[in-house]
C-alpha cells in the first residue's frame, strides 16, 4: 500500500466500524483526546448517527458510557488512544460485563512492530480485558483485507455477545490525512448494497421461543402458599406488570431497592426492615413457593430468608442465561422476559391473600418512619426519603446511600425510576454514570452519592457541567466511609483509623472549581427549600448534606431495636 495512502484507509477503516455500529442500534459515542486514535476520531467526528460525547478523563469516560448504554438500551462506543488511556476503562468494562451492558471500547494501537521495543505509549492492548470483554483485534488497515470482513467480526461479536467488546485498531503513521477522504471505490465495491443501505451487513435472527411452563405445570405450582421476590429489574422491563399478577395471585411481591417496585403502594417494600420483626418475619416463613425474577439482591436480611427457607418450590425468571443466585439453590430458571411470563395464563392460587397481614405490617413501619425519621432528627435517611418523594429519575451511589433507601424508601403514589451501579458495586464512576443517565434523553435526574465516592470521581463533575436539565449531585459527607460503622470491626481505633478515613474536607470550592451551584445544608427545612429549587434549574447543582459521623448508624439500630420489640 502507497504511503500516503495510508492515513486515508486507517480513516476509511475508522469511517466502516462506526458507520457499521451506528446500524447495530448504536446511539452515542465517547471519546477522550488522543493521537494514535486519530482515524476513529476523525470518523466520529462526521458521523451523523451518533452523539458525541468528550472528556478528559478515560475513567470517567468509561462511566459515562455506562450510564448512557443503561439509558439508551443500546450499545455505547467508547474511543480512546493507546497506552495507560485503555486500561482506565477497566472498572466501568467489569461493571459492564456482570451487568451485561454493551459497551463498545475503540482503542488505538501501536502497530506490531512498535510493541514491546519500548516504543511510546505502547502497551499489550490485545485481550487487556481478559474475560470481562469479547476481543476482536483487527490487523493494520491494509487493501489486502475486505472490507467485509471489518464488518462481519463487528456484527457477530456484537450478536454473540450480551456485554461489553473491545476492538483494538492497530494503525501505522500517517494519521492525520491530508484530506478526508480518497478514491477507495474498487475496495469498497464487494460490499455492493451495503454503501446505499442502513442495515447492518450481516443481521443475526433469534428464533429461539422464550420459556414457558405448561398450564399444569402453572397450576402446580400456585397450590400453597408464595411470595413474588422483585430483584434487580430495569425501568425498561416494566416490572409494574408484577404487581398485576401479584393481584392475580393472591401473593405478596417483596421489592429490592432496585426493582423499580420498592415505593409501590401494592408491594411489601419494607421487607429489609420487617425481616426483623417477629410477627412479620414469623408469618414470611409458612411460605411454601417463592417466585424471583431478576437477581443481585440488595438486603441480606432477604438473601438469608430466601436462602434458609425450605422451597418446596423455587422458580427464577431471567431475560438471559445468567448465573444470578450466590446462595447455590436449587431452583427452576425459566428465561424468558418479564411481560412474557406474567402474561400467561396464571390461576388463583389456591391460598390468595395468605400473607395479607404483611400489608398492615409494611404501613405500620411506614407510619414509624414518617414519625421518627422524617419528623425526628436531620440526617441521611431524612434527606434520602424526602428525595425519594420528589425525583422521577433517581441515580443512587453504593455503600450507605442505597442501603438507606432499600431500609427506608417511602410508600409513595408514583415511583421514581432508579438506577444503580450494583454488579461490582464500586464506588467509583458513580457520578460519571449518573450524567450518561441523565444525558441520554436530558431528563431531570438526581445523584444520592457518599462524601468518599465523590472525591473518587472529583474528575466528572466536568460531565456534570455539560448537563442542560435539572440535574442535582446531592453528596452525604459524614466524613469518611461511615458504612464502617455497621460492620462488626473489631474495636473502634482500628475502625477509624483504618476503616472510616475520616477527611475532613468539604465540597465547595470543587463546586466552584467547575463553576457549579453549590449550598452547604444542616437541616431539613433548608434542604427541602435548596432541594426544590434545584428542580427548576436547567443544570447541574450540587447539595451537599452535612452530618455526623455516628448519626445514620445510630439511627438504624435504634430503629431495628423497635421494630424487633414490636
Amino acid at each position: 500500500m502507497q504511503t500516503n495512502k495510508t492515513a486515508e484507509l486507517n480513516l476509511l477503516w475508522g469511517t466502516l466500524i462506526l458507520e457499521e455500529l451506528a446500524r447495530l442500534g448504536a446511539k452515542h459515542v465517547c471519546l477522550a483526546p488522543g493521537s494514535r486514535s486519530t482515524p476513529l476520531t476523525l470518523a466520529a467526528a462526521k458521523q451523523t448517527k451518533l452523539k458525541q460525547h468528550l472528556h478528559f478523563d478515560e475513567r470517567g469516560l468509561g462511566f459515562l458510557a455506562l450510564g448512557l448504554a443503561k439509558s439508551s438500551q443500546a450499545p455505547v462506543a467508547i474511543i480512546t488512544t493507546s497506552g495507560t488511556a485503555v486500561a482506565n476503562l477497566y472498572p466501568a468494562i467489569i461493571e459492564a460485563w456482570l451487568t451485561q451492558v454493551p459497551l463498545i471500547v475503540l482503542s488505538g494501537d501501536r502497530p506490531p512492530e512498535l510493541i514491546d521495543c519500548g516504543a511510546n505509549q505502547a502497551i499489550m492492548q490485545p485481550n487487556i480485558f481478559a474475560n470481562y470483554a469479547k476481543s476482536i483485534n483487527l490487523p493494520t488497515a491494509d487493501l489486502s483485507i475486505a472490507p467485509e470482513v471489518l464488518l462481519t467480526s463487528i456484527d457477530n461479536a456484537l450478536a454473540s455477545t450480551k456485554g461489553p467488546v473491545h476492538i483494538n485498531c492497530m494503525y501505522r503513521e500517517p494519521l492525520y490525512p491530508s484530506r478526508m477522504s480518497n478514491d477507495f471505490t474498487d475496495y469498497l465495491a464487494s460490499l455492493g448494497n451495503w454503501q446505499h443501505g442502513h442495515t447492518p451487513y450481516t443481521q443475526y435472527v433469534n428464533p429461539a421461543p422464550q420459556a414457558s411452563p405448561a398450564n399444569d405445570m402453572l397450576a402446580r405450582f400456585v397450590h400453597g402458599k408464595g411470595i413474588i421476590v422483585a430483584g434487580t429489574l430495569p425501568p425498561e422491563a416494566d416490572p409494574m406488570l408484577l404487581v398485576a399478577l401479584s393481584q392475580k395471585l393472591g401473593w405478596p411481591i417483596v421489592a429490592d431497592a432496585q426493582s423499580q417496585l420498592r415505593q409501590h403502594p401494592g408491594v411489601i417494600g419494607h421487607i429489609d426492615q420487617l425481616l426483623h420483626q417477629p410477627k412479620a418475619s414469623a408469618l414470611l416463613r409458612q411460605a411454601e413457593k417463592v417466585l424471583v425474577f431478576g437477581g443481585r439482591l440488595l438486603s441480606k436480611r432477604l438473601m438469608s430468608f430466601i436462602d434458609e427457607q425450605k422451597w418446596k418450590e423455587y422458580w427464577q425468571v431471567l431475560p438471559t442465561h445468567h448465573r444470578l443466585d450466590p446462595q447455590h439453590n436449587t431452583k427452576q430458571i425459566w428465561l424468558a422476559e418479564l411481560s412474557h411470563f406474567c402474561q400467561l395464563t396464571w390461576p388463583r392460587s389456591s391460598s390468595a391473600h395468605w400473607a395479607l397481614a404483611l400489608t398492615q405490617y409494611n404501613q405500620a413501619l411506614e407510619d414509624l418512619f414518617q414519625q421518627q425519621i422524617d419528623q425526628g432528627e436531620f440526617g441521611e435517611a431524612a434527606v434520602v426519603r424526602h428525595i425519594s418523594q420528589h425525583s422521577q429519575q433517581l441515580f443512587i451511589g453504593n455503600s450507605l446511600p442505597v442501603r438507606l433507601y432499600d431500609m427506608f424508601a417511602p410508600i409513595t403514589p408514583e415511583c421514581p425510576k432508579i438506577y444503580t451501579n450494583r454488579g461490582a458495586s464500586g464506588i467509583d464512576g458513580l457520578l460519571a454514570t449518573a450524567c450518561g443517565i441523565a444525558g441520554d434523553q436530558e431528563q431531570a435526574t438526581t445523584l444520592i452519592i457518599g462524601d468518599i465516592s465523590q472525591l473518587h470521581d472529583l474528575n466528572s463533575l466536568a460531565l456534570s457541567k455539560q448537563r442542560q436539565c435539572p440535574f442535582i449531585v446531592v453528596i452525604l459527607n459524614n466524613d469518611g466511609g461511615n458504612i464502617f460503622n455497621l460492620l462488626p470491626v473489631p474495636d473502634e481505633k482500628l475502625r477509624s483509623d483504618y476503616y472510616r478515613l475520616s477527611h475532613g474536607l468539604e465540597f465547595g470550592y470543587a463546586a466552584a472549581m467547575f463553576g457549579l451551584p453549590y449550598n452547604r445544608i444542616e437541616d431539613i427545612d433548608t434542604f427541602k427549600a435548596v432541594y426544590r429549587e434545584a428542580s427548576c434549574y436547567n443544570g447541574t447543582s450540587v447539595i451537599e448534606v452535612c452530618v455526623s459521623q455516628h448519626q445514620a448508624s445510630e439511627q438504624i439500630a435504634r430503629l431495628a431495636t423497635w421494630i424487633k420489640q414490636h
